[in-house]
């Protein structure tokens, strides 16, 4: 028996046709995907060009045989696929909890169409129960903590092995613990225009179709 992110992984995969140049997400449920498109390169003789949102997906594309260029070296990317940490019903989410948010948001940026694939649990009604990372670069890092602290964010330093967690692109992510966030738009906007900070985990009007993955299997959810 497939698990619930193994069927939405899989399922993701189907999108994918040859010649396509290939957003590959970032995260436990968007590694499934990659392992199905490598074995669809392997065995079906699936011809495509990957474009990875962290070091860790480069390594495991690589591994199975999924060529692959930089953002810089193609023009767009035809479909992306990544996990989410939440998703809202008009397609909204967070990201970050791995801690690839810019790379992510990079290569969805960049894509003609977006997919999420993610397990029921990470569908909810107002998003901000996942504390949402914001990568800030390392130079006035403790003064954007200290702002956000007067703001009531709650924040915290990622942390790895009891030092400040630095991402593939050398900064830091400060975690705002807001519990719910009441207007996505209007924090992202306010985020996008705060100095230090380089990217933040809200996506906003990015995502085209989300696959949930269900105990009775995976459902296809598409905006109207």
């Amino acid at each position: 028996m497939l698990n619930l992110k193994e069927q939405v992984g899989i399922k993701a995969a189907e999108f994918v046709t040859d010649g396509m140049i290939v957003g590959l997400g970032t995260g436990s449920t968007a590694y499934y995907f990659v392992q199905e498109l490598g074995r669809r390169v392997q065995e079906e003789g699936l011809s495509i060009v990957g474009v990875t949102t962290s070091s860790a997906t480069s390594e495991h594309a690589a591994s199975l045989g999924i060529p692959l260029k930089s953002i810089d070296e193609v023009a767009y990317v035809d479909i992306t696929v990544d996990g989410a940490d939440e998703v809202d019903a008009a397609f909204n989410g967070i990201k970050g909890g791995g801690a690839a948010l810019l790379m992510e948001k990079i290569v969805a940026v960049n894509s003609k169409d977006c997919i999420w694939i993610v397990d029921e649990s990470k569908v909810v009604e107002t998003l901000g129960a996942f504390k949402l990372p914001v990568e800030v670069v390392q130079y006035g890092a403790e003064n954007l903590f200290r702002k956000f602290e007067e703001k009531g964010y709650r924040p915290s330093f990622r942390m790895k092995d009891g030092e400040k967690l630095v991402t593939d692109m050398k900064n830091y992510i400060i975690d705002l613990d807001l519990k719910e966030i009441a207007d996505a738009e209007v924090l992202a906007d306010e985020l996008d225009q705060t100095v230090g900070v380089v990217e933040h985990g809200l996506f906003i009007q990015l995502i085209s179709k989300v696959i949930v993955g269900y105990p009775d299997g995976p459902r296809l959810l598409e905006k109207r």
